[in-house]
């Protein structure tokens, strides 16, 4: 029997780095940092799907959070 990897199982792996990926990307547009630096983000993430979503993780500006 072989190790199931999440990226070995009919694209379940692509799927859930395209939605996380578009969560990333959402919070990128949502936050208050200026344009240059979202479209800077948004093309890191873009460009290295998997490496961009971990540095957005890490340092990436965030949705502003709203208080109702």
């Amino acid at each position: 029997m072989t190790e199931l990897s999440i990226f070995q199982m009919s694209g379940f792996g692509g799927l859930l780095i395209l939605a996380l990926d578009l969560l990333a990307i959402i919070s990128v547009l949502g936050s208050s940092a200026r344009t240059g630096r979202k479209v800077l983000w948004v093309l890191l993430i873009l460009v290295l799907p998997v490496l961009g979503f971990l540095l957005w993780a890490l340092f990436g500006p965030r949705a502003d959070t709203r208080v109702i």
